[in-house]
């Protein structure tokens, strides 16, 4: 009897424990579910948002059915200065159901680049950031240390930022020189730095690799005897004019532009004690064919109105010398202001034969007489004028020696 007495109240101590067990397992479901339904909508779209916040090494959790970042922020009391950053952003739409979000306080950094310091606010945690964000230029060799200050009273900083500068250097590299930027203190620290390795059979550096660096110094790898080189090269485009009677002579347009093509192409070279004596093209590509700038030209002279006789009476000439000057005229470039020595009409000629209607050689030196020597008459008929009186005395002695057996050119 007091067995089954036993037996019995352990059967009611294990249905115990099991409805127990079952009323535990439902509230863990009942609070899933609720959490669920939190973040849930009606529609399946995301409510609210479980967002932790890690804000310069403290941690700090909470819900929100903002829409952006700003709002969850602002809406949960967290302040922000606005040269604060935060990952992600601040405006970043909130559209998942949770979001871990990194704050960095801005702060004052002191930076010493050489001789003197910046102070500048900003929440960036890298040197090279920080640098950016001020407007500090650094080269890749650059060495940037951000570190606490140990004396933050001088410094006037909680961090300073120490910018190494790399020292610059003159560097022809096989015939190309450049600016070049090292740490090392040697010539050969700052090869093995960079990785150029050197034949030392035909390979000559100078100076010495065990030279120490300076600002400024020149430091030079080539290569003796015949070789080869290789090297892009720049292709000049063309130049196609198109002459416009209808417009006039001042009228200069480049209808389209020309573009530079590019090549690859090899030389055969010698060098001597480090100097180029022969250069020859033995092959080359054409990776970009140039296209070819197309210029409108006018071509319109307007002659000033009038006759002949109107024209010289305008450049000062007097009325006695008209037959001196239209026989040479005549003679010479027939009264058009644009002929070239031997026939030709040219209004933009710059060469060195006869030009205009007395064919003065060159043409050019009539720019004495006016900037408009190539296409005005009169102008030319001041020059002549000139030449004529401060050559011959006269325009008439200038026609007897014009028509005299032993003539010479104009």
């Amino acid at each position: 009897m007091i067995t089954n007495l036993s037996y019995l109240s352990q059967r009611r101590i294990t249905r115990v424990a099991t409805v127990a067990l079952v009323a535990i397992l439902i509230c863990i479901a009942g609070l899933f579910l609720a959490k669920s339904a939190r973040a849930v909508g009606a529609e399946g779209a995301v409510a609210e948002h479980v967002i932790t916040v890690h804000d310069d090494g403290s941690q700090k959790g909470f819900y929100s059915s903002a829409k952006s970042l700003r709002d969850a922020l602002s809406q949960a009391g967290i302040r922000l200065d606005p040269r604060d950053r935060t990952e992600p952003d601040l405006d970043t739409t909130l559209d998942a159901g949770s979001y871990d979000v990194n704050i960095y306080r801005a702060r004052p950094v002191t930076i010493r680049d050489g001789g003197g310091d910046l102070k500048v606010i900003s929440a960036y945690r890298t040197g090279k950031q920080v640098a950016l964000e001020a407007g500090i230029v650094l080269r890749d060799e650059d060495i940037v240390k951000l570190a606490p200050s140990q004396d933050v009273i001088t410094d006037g900083a909680a961090e300073v930022m120490t910018i190494q500068r790399a020292t610059p250097v003159s560097f022809d590299f096989y015939g190309k020189t450049t600016t070049a930027y090292t740490q090392a203190k040697t010539v050969g620290g700052m090869l093995q730095a960079k990785g150029i390795k050197t034949d030392s059979a035909h390979d000559k550096v100078v100076p010495s690799v065990a030279t120490a660096i300076t600002a400024g110094m020149n430091i030079r790898i080539w290569r003796e005897g015949k070789q080869t080189v290789t090297q892009e090269e720049d292709v000049p485009f063309d130049t196609q004019l198109i002459k416009d009677a209808d417009k006039d002579i001042s009228f200069n347009e480049v209808k389209t532009s020309g573009v530079l093509g590019r090549r690859i192409v090899t030389y055969e070279i010698i060098v001597q004690d480090g100097v180029e004596v022969s250069r020859k093209e033995i092959n080359s590509d054409v990776t970009k064919q140039p296209v070819a700038q197309v210029v409108v030209k006018g071509m319109k002279v307007n002659l000033p109105a009038g006759s002949h006789e109107d024209w010289m009476a305008a450049a000062g000439i007097a009325p006695g010398d008209y037959g001196y000057v239209n026989y040479i005229v005549n003679h010479e470039g027939g009264w058009e202001p644009c002929k070239v020595q031997g026939g030709a009409i040219n209004c933009d000629y710059t060469g060195s034969m006869g030009y205009g209607i007395v064919q003065a050689t060159p043409g050019g030196k009539m720019v004495s007489a006016g900037a408009d020597w190539r296409t005005n008459p009169i102008t030319q008929l001041k020059w002549a004028t000139g030449y004529a009186v401060g050559r011959y005395g006269s325009w008439s002695a200038a026609y007897s020696h014009w028509t005299d057996p032993r003539y010479h050119n104009w």
